[in-house]
């Protein structure tokens, strides 16, 4: 098969063999003279973590298969076993060594543009936010972060992964909101060449690229019901069966989910099942919104104007003026930190040649801001432009900033509601 192999006798001469070279992949019997199959998978892990193992018994049975990938095998074969299933286990190696090395070099880019990816903030609400992460992060547990949208929980997700003993595996992160019903499970699962029109070649699926690692399932709540018994079948049993083929085989992968859905009010609705919903929320992370948090404001300011100006990084700390700090703590962020972003590189690109100021900031930012001081002070009626502005602005809340969405349930048009929003920014420039 092209493979360079080296042959062993037994398992004592099988860890002097990995002693003295590092191999991609061990093919491992159990019963062997001298160690055993398990001591020699233990020992290979120590020696080299992203070592592949397969595993060969005799014993057809489901409690040495789950022994054997407890111990961290990648899957195994019973006796005798045919060729073309070793070599469809090898290439399925192959193929998921290239991936992890792709994922690697992409992680150190993504590292290098972004800086550091830890947690920005030290308010109370994102300060409790890391002692949580710090506590479940060493476990094995199922996470569910839960958060409007663009407060970053993808982020949680990750510093999840880099504080648990899988930090030097993948982290791959699902958007399965974002992926065609007809597709999310062979992206999840995988396929088998013609399984279906247009399954031209094998395909891994996203579970077994993450083995050994964490997956992250953002949006959960947009699954597809069809779905969801799949995934709580792996979820319970660890078992991933890909599209067109009837033999399961086993994956080693921690699960982190994140949505910004009411979980409960879907299984109301019977739009999420209720059984799922108990297995995904472990342990839940409440991501606070940045309109509780306005505190870090400035640490973000400083952490995202360093990704944006990387030739400006001696002189980032003075670089936005105190006022536009105090309109960017004023602001309400239906957005949250992905709105605030957009707003920073908006800023830089304005203020390129000096520091940055209020005159820097989008356009519309007043028009998003907070609602005029009168609508604050005026304890008697509200007036009709009054109301409308505070049914504008709750709209906006509730869908996270996404004026399309607000526009549709208010009943105007998207120009109509730009048209209001800019007629607020007046009114607060001319006051």
């Amino acid at each position: 098969m092209g493979h360079e192999v080296t042959v062993c006798a037994d398992g004592q001469e099988a860890v002097q063999a990995l002693e003295e070279k590092a191999h991609d992949c061990l093919l491992v019997d159990l019963d062997m003279p001298m160690l055993n199959g398990i001591e020699v998978m233990a020992r290979a892990k120590e020696l080299t973590p992203e070592i592949e193992v397969i595993v060969l018994t005799g014993k057809s049975s489901v409690q040495t298969a789950v022994a054997a990938l407890r111990h961290g095998a990648f899957d195994y074969l019973t006796k005798p076993c045919k060729l073309a299933e070793l070599k469809s286990l090898l290439e399925r190696v192959a193929q998921k060594r290239e991936l992890t090395n792709k994922y690697r070099a992409a992680k150190r880019q993504l590292r290098r543009l972004e800086g550091d990816p830890r947690l920005i903030g030290n308010s109370p609400a994102m300060t409790r936010v890391k002692k949580m992460i710090s506590k479940v992060a060493a476990t094995e547990s199922t996470v569910l972060i839960l958060g409007e949208t663009g407060t970053g929980k993808e982020l949680v997700a990750r510093a999840l992964h880099e504080e648990s003993q899988r930090a030097e595996m993948p982290f791959v992160a699902v958007n399965c909101g974002a992926l065609p019903e007809a597709l999310i499970e062979s992206e999840l699962f995988g396929h088998r060449k013609g399984s279906f029109t247009g399954a031209d070649e094998h395909r891994v699926g996203l579970f077994e690229v993450a083995h050994g690692g964490t997956i992250f399932l953002d949006e959960i709540g947009e699954l597809p019901k069809s779905l969801q018994a799949k995934l709580l079948r792996v979820l319970e049993s660890g078992e991933i069966r890909r599209v067109g083929e009837n033999q399961a085989f086993m994956t080693d992968v921690r699960v982190i989910c994140a949505t910004h859905r009411d979980l409960e009010q879907m299984v109301a609705d019977e739009d999420f099942r209720e059984d799922l919903m108990y297995r995904v929320n472990t342990f839940e992370v409440h991501l606070p919104p940045l309109r509780q948090r306005l505190d870090d404001i400035p640490d973000l300011v400083l952490h995202l104007t360093r990704r944006f100006s990387p030739h400006r990084q001696e002189e980032l700390e003075g670089l936005m003026t105190p006022a536009a700090i105090e309109a960017l703590q004023k602001h309400v962020w239906p957005g949250n930190v992905r709105e605030l972003a957009n707003v920073i590189e908006h800023a830089m690109i304005l203020g390129d040649e000096g520091p940055v100021d209020v005159d820097h900031l989008p356009h519309r930012f007043d028009a998003r801001s907070l609602r005029p001081t009168v609508l604050k002070t005026n304890s008697g009626p509200k007036t009709l432009r009054e109301m409308e502005l505070d049914a504008i602005q709750d709209s906006l809340e509730r869908h996270g900033g996404s004026k399309p969405k607000a526009a549709e349930e208010l009943g105007i048009s998207l120009k109509t509601l730009y048209n209001k929003l800019n007629q607020v920014s007046v009114l607060d420039k001319s006051a």
